[in-house]
């Protein structure tokens, strides 16, 4: 990859595991343990519970998307375009393609609701570790203890929620080491305000995803609404009206969706010998079906937009990530299963026996060995289907083989006909009583389904399973050809009508089983195999990872508890860094921030092709934008995906930009963080505030941020 790849991190790793020392403006911290002596030493700002409680309930989560802020007392949210960009696909209309000519509300009655979409901010946090462990005993079989487990955060869960009408979740931190339970406050009625023009958001397209400098204004204002008014919110982040300094201290706060910087050696050669090279594999060929499809027309390209943006997204993330665990570098004086003892720590905790020799003599095995022992038993073949459990998993019951909504809410329906009639404690997670509301809620939202994308994305996605799995496939999924199979399941299919949705949500098994669709009836034929992968893999693979990466955690804990952050897990998390600018692979200075000038420049470089053509208002407004505002700048902000419409604030509170990227060093930050020349990208402030007044006439918005 680049030169910043090219630095050894396995002493970090080791350190991450014993007692690391942060010298860099690292780490994706709990508002709970924020780094303040870090900060408090090298920056002189002194962190307090009052600050840290404003900004944490000032930043939403969009459901399942990205980061998001309130900007305003009326309910104001922003996030980036490429996060809404979904919402702006259903509102889209082949006579109105928001995506191509944005959208902008002139009043608050022309706001546009969005089916389907949530936003929850967190307002409460606890430590729930002992509570969930406290059934679990000593040597408990990782399996059982995984079941207790679940048992008792499904408990919780309801008890929380009950107890404080918000949605509660638990979530697992350093690896199984602690337990957090995070109360949500739901807003369900979100509107959309307004939006540029994909042209803009997006300038520079896929060249330059992950590159720097960059020109995107990616930027996106929906609204919360509570009984049909404007939501009242006590925390909004107010706006700057001074940009920030070369060096100066700012602060990301958001959602970062997975980070791996804890995994262990051989944890990490899986993820580059099978998981990364799998999902290029899917991600190529995806690419190429819907790039050809989106060719055929100006309508085609309008349905599979969203679907090819994303995908090409996360194809160029996934390289960069793969290019980073092929560096030979990061593979030097890394600890492995080899070096560790087949003890158990001082103190630790023994999670797993094993028989030796058949002769029933328990013998204890490190977490190293029972992580290595999981990542074997993801690649060992089945002995009927010959086929090893990753891919059995990530086919059937994550649904790789069928991608296509029809099936996704064929298996919703399929699954709450049974799993409903369970106990809370004993259904599938996503079903529990805690998880309802917004499965309901994006079940039965009325947005758009086409059915020609929905057989182009199902007939690849089968083909590529009856390439990989031919035995499998004939006739255990279909003995007919993908593509006709494809067109058989969707165009016999009722389940993208909202009201047969509803029908068979609410009839649960008696309507379920008497259903005639053939979607329905192929997810109840393949949903026992779906099962049962399921039912492997955490027996497997998760349970004994679980119990592994919990006894690695006791350790460091016993060395540093939480002075060091766990790895990111789509939970509101606060970063620190500085506006600051870096060297390239040339030794050729990259500045912190560009300007309008300069995506001007850009555009005329390029003599205005795709993906370098800003649209026709701005170009018309050339002539009384201020073309020396900052367009965007870069930080030293330890960020991963899932930052993505995260604000970037100063000391006060105020948002001086918007995270929507970072640049090509960054892709290393799933395994780990260097401040050399990893940079986040957002979108600063004042171009926002310049294109609203100067281009877009948005006046209302501009003058609302921040009050």
């Amino acid at each position: 990859m680049k030169s910043a790849m090219k630095y050894t991190i396995a002493l970090f790793l080791v350190s991450f595991l014993v007692v690391p020392f942060l010298r860099a403006d690292e780490g994706m911290w709990l508002f709970d343990a924020p780094p303040k002596t870090q900060i408090k030493e090298k920056y002189g700002f002194d962190l307090t519970g009052e600050w840290l409680k404003h900004i944490q309930q000032s930043c939403p989560r969009f459901s399942t998307r990205g980061s998001a802020s309130f900007v305003s007392s009326g309910g104001l949210i922003m996030t980036n375009h490429h996060v809404g960009a979904r919402n702006l696909h259903e509102l889209s209309t082949p006579e109105n393609n928001l995506l191509e000519k944005g959208f902008y509300a002139e009043t608050l009655a022309d706001e546009r609701p969005c089916p389907g979409l949530e936003i929850i901010v967190p307002v409460l946090s606890e430590d729930v570790t002992a509570k969930v462990n406290a059934g679990v005993k000593p040597n408990t079989p990782p399996e059982q203890a995984k079941k207790l487990r679940d048992a008792a955060v499904a408990a919780l869960e309801k008890e929380y929620s009950e107890k404080t009408k918000l949605r509660c979740n638990v979530t697992t931190l350093y690896q199984g080491g602690v337990y957090y339970l995070y109360g949500y406050k739901v807003y369900n009625d979100i509107r959309l305000v307004w939006a540029p023009e994909q042209d803009i958001a997006s300038f520079g397209g896929d060249p330059d995803n992950y590159e720097y400098p960059r020109y995107c204004l990616d930027c996106t204002f929906f609204r919360a609404y509570e009984n049909g008014q404007p939501a009242k919110v006590e925390h909004f982040l107010k706006w700057s009206q001074t940009a920030p300094a070369e060096n100066e201290l700012v602060f990301v706060a958001g959602y970062p969706g997975r980070t791996e910087r804890a995994y262990t050696k051989e944890h990490l050669e899986f993820q580059r010998d099978t998981f990364f090279p799998w999902r290029l594999r899917k991600l190529y060929e995806r690419e190429v079906i819907y790039s050809a499809f989106a060719n055929r027309s100006l309508e085609n390209a309008r349905r599979i937009g969203d679907d090819l943006g994303a995908v090409q997204n996360y194809r160029k993330r996934a390289l960069g990530q793969l290019q980073g665990l092929q560096t030979p570098s990061l593979w030097r004086d890394f600890p492995s299963v080899e070096k560790s003892p087949n003890t158990a720590p001082a103190g630790g905790r023994i999670n797993r026996r094993i028989v030796d020799g058949g002769r029933n003599k328990p013998a204890v095995k490190s977490p190293e060995q029972q992580i290595a022992d999981a990542c074997k038993a993801m690649l060992e073949h089945d002995h009927v289907t010959n086929i090893s459990l990753f891919y059995a998993y990530d086919f059937f019951e994550a649904g790789e083989a069928f991608n296509c909504k029809t099936f996704q809410i064929a298996k919703t329906l399929v699954r709450a006909a049974y799993e409903l009639e369970k106990p809370n404690g004993e259904r599938l997670k996503e079903y529990r009583d805690n998880n309802l509301d917004t499965l309901k809620q994006t079940l039965f939202a009325d947005t758009p389904v086409y059915e020609d994308v929905e057989i182009l994305k199902l007939s690849d996605s089968l083909t590529l399973c009856a390439s990989y799995l031919e035995k499998l496939y004939y006739p255990y999924v279909s003995d007919k050809a993908p593509a006709a199979f494809a067109a058989e399941l969707i165009k016999g299919s009722k389940v993208r009508d909202v009201a047969e949705r509803k029908r068979l949500f609410e009839g649960g098994r008696k309507a379920v089983e008497a259903s005639d669709d053939a979607m329905i009836r192929f997810v109840r034929k393949m949903d026992k195999e779906m099962r049962n992968c399921r039912k492997q893999y955490e027996e497997k693979v998760e349970a004994p990872m679980a119990a592994a990466y919990a006894e690695l955690a006791e350790r460091r804990f016993a060395e540093s508890g939480t002075s060091v952050y766990p790895d990111a897990t789509f939970t509101i998390r606060l970063s620190y860094g500085a506006v600051r600018g870096y060297k390239d692979d040339s030794g050729a200075d990259v500045a912190a921030t560009t300007n309008i000038a300069g995506m001007f420049e850009r555009a005329e470089t390029q003599k205005f092709k795709e993906p370098f053509n800003p649209p026709q208002r701005w170009k018309e407004a050339k002539g009384k934008l201020d073309l020396s505002v900052p367009f965007n700048l870069v930080t030293t902000n330890d960020i991963i995906g899932g930052n993505s419409g995260s604000p970037l604030i100063n000391t006060k509170g105020e948002v001086v930009g918007l995270i929507f990227d970072g640049n090509i060093y960054s892709l290393s930050n799933s395994f780990v963080y260097t401040e050399e020349q990893s940079r986040s990208v957002s979108v600063h402030a004042a171009v926002i505030l310049e294109s609203l007044r100067k281009v877009y006439g948005a006046a209302r918005i501009a003058d609302e941020l921040g009050k």
